[in-house]
């Protein structure tokens, strides 16, 4: 990358005010969204245990909290970003090339090579780590195409376009204009991972999940380099999202 091109694409803000604000978006929106997804059930007079059940096991409450979660999400980054002239531009968010699909399908099988080494070195470290635990998305065996649609929509459309906005795009670029490259890529992944880790529920911190998503972000990341955009970030993230769906309900394989 030229001198002219490297500048073009340092961000225009305090950089620790950007990693501010993408923990607050990532955080904050998930409080808000769980605060009013709970005024339905209470607008209801629904009990503590009907409420609880709607709002853990309800296919469209879940459906409700991801997206307004993720809509939360990209609002305050709008928010944040539009006082920036090219704000967009420097976090990823510009005009989508025809290439873009192509190196998010190209990232694949460099993801499940990094993925599988991460966690058969992470097993020779740690003897006693579960890889078999499952994730709890969330999501309890949905049927019927509706209910199907509004999983699919929730699991892998939704969260790689928030996800990458926030992680790849404003935290990411926020932390490569105070710190080195190696030491961006490695703390954005690490914060990445970090918030898959409670996804183990009441069976306690899913370890493989932030050896996975770890992984996974390494190439993100490298995508986002490579096409200096999110585009073909996106669209890995999508597929592996993709993949792990139609694993779980439409081939029911674990």
């Amino acid at each position: 990358m030229s001198t002219t091109e490297e500048k073009n694409t340092k961000v225009s803000w305090n950089p620790w005010i950007g990693v501010i604000v993408a923990v607050v978006a990532l955080f904050g929106s998930q409080i808000i969204a769980g605060v009013l997804l709970s005024i339905y059930p209470a607008l209801r007079g629904w009990g503590g245990f009907k409420a609880n059940d709607w709002l853990s096991n309800s296919i469209a409450a879940q459906f409700i909290f991801v997206l307004i979660a993720e809509t939360l999400i990209l609002s305050i980054i709008f928010i944040f970003l539009r006082g920036y002239q090219g704000a967009f531009k420097k976090i990823g968010l510009r005009r989508p090339k025809w290439i873009d699909p192509i190196y998010g399908l190209a990232g694949l099988p460099a993801y499940l090579v990094i993925y599988f080494l991460a966690v058969n070195i992470s097993i020779y470290l740690i003897p006693g780590l579960n890889t078999t635990e499952k994730q709890q998305i969330g999501f309890n065996n949905p049927h019927g195409l509706l209910q199907l649609t509004l999983t699919f929509i929730s699991l892998v459309i939704l969260p790689p376009i928030g996800e990458e906005i926030i992680f790849r795009g404003l935290l990411y670029s926020s932390l490569k204009k105070f710190m080195p490259l190696g030491g961006a890529v490695i703390v954005t992944s690490l914060l990445f991972a970090a918030g898959h880790i409670p996804e183990g529920g009441a069976a306690g911190p899913l370890y493989i999940a932030a050896i996975d998503t770890f992984a996974l972000s390494l190439i993100l990341i490298y995508l986002r380099e490579k096409t200096n955009g999110l585009w073909a970030s996106m669209t890995l993230h999508a597929l592996k999202n993709g993949i792990a769906f139609v694993a779980l309900f439409a081939l029911h394989l674990t």
